[in-house]
């Protein structure tokens, strides 16, 4: 029988001391005072990613209809079946201020400037997008990131108002004494060949904690599906006990 207590914080995600504690995961890490609280004052029409940041592989014009970017190759083996364990071929590679599990198989195969992209049309390639995508948000390149990986709409332009707020950290050195989340495991809790929802599980300081990011796929890779207030995960839900529930990276 599980026995673990999660606890739930309130306010805005961006106050939440367990967002703050797994920023690394969402990689936003200095929160100076929070975000500006958005009202109907913000402008919010059209894209905030705008013209800076060019067309990509994932731009939608590099997909054929229904296949994949060029050069994007993976294995698609496993089909829809859900992971009963984690991909033997996972490798760990710092992006930033994060460490974040990579399979040769799975993805991300392709690195194009600041994009690691080229996730596997399965449910472990959906874990590995929903873990390194947001990863990549740090940055002072996030914004290409958003451009490429993030599907567009009003929830995309939340985030870019939110996240203009927060310095840029491309290291760990600047992170400094940061408390920076490591990821644990993962689960997936819905699948098809459209959508996942994976939720993942966070190793802080003080424990286990724990999100769950949707992700979409899109122009032949899969993209992170912002919540409607521009958040890229769920409420941080902290899990005091065992780690039931989940598939453990091992490490």
């Amino acid at each position: 029988m599980r026995r673990q207590r999660r606890t739930e914080e309130s306010g805005p995600y961006w106050k939440q001391r367990n967002w703050q504690l797994s920023a690394g995961f969402l990689a936003v890490v200095v929160l100076a005072g929070g975000f500006t609280a958005l009202t109907s004052e913000h402008d919010t029409g059209g894209d905030r990613m705008g013209a800076a940041v060019s067309d990509g592989p994932l731009s939608g014009t590099s997909a054929p209809r229904g296949g994949r970017p060029l050069g994007c190759h993976t294995d698609d083996s496993g089909g829809d079946a859900l992971p009963e364990s984690a991909p033997k071929d996972i490798s760990w590679h710092t992006l930033g201020i994060a460490r974040v599990p990579v399979s040769g198989s799975a993805g991300p195969t392709r690195t194009t400037g600041s994009l690691r992209w080229c996730f596997a049309h399965t449910p472990i390639g959906a874990v590995l997008a929903a873990t390194v995508i947001p990863s990549r948000m740090s940055g002072s390149d996030w914004r290409a990131v958003a451009r490429q990986q993030v599907v567009a709409g009003h929830g995309r332009d939340l985030f870019s108002i939110q996240r203009q707020t927060v310095a840029d950290m491309d290291s760990a050195e600047q992170a400094g004494n940061t408390a920076v989340a490591s990821y644990a495991g993962f689960s997936v809790t819905s699948y098809t060949a459209d959508a996942a929802n994976v939720r993942l599980l966070l190793r802080t300081g003080q424990g286990y904690a724990a999100t769950a990011v949707l992700v979409r796929w899109s122009n032949g890779d899969w993209k992170v599906v912002p919540n409607a207030d521009g958040s890229l995960h769920s409420q941080v839900t902290t899990i005091q006990g065992n780690a039931n529930g989940f598939i453990l990276w091992g490490v």
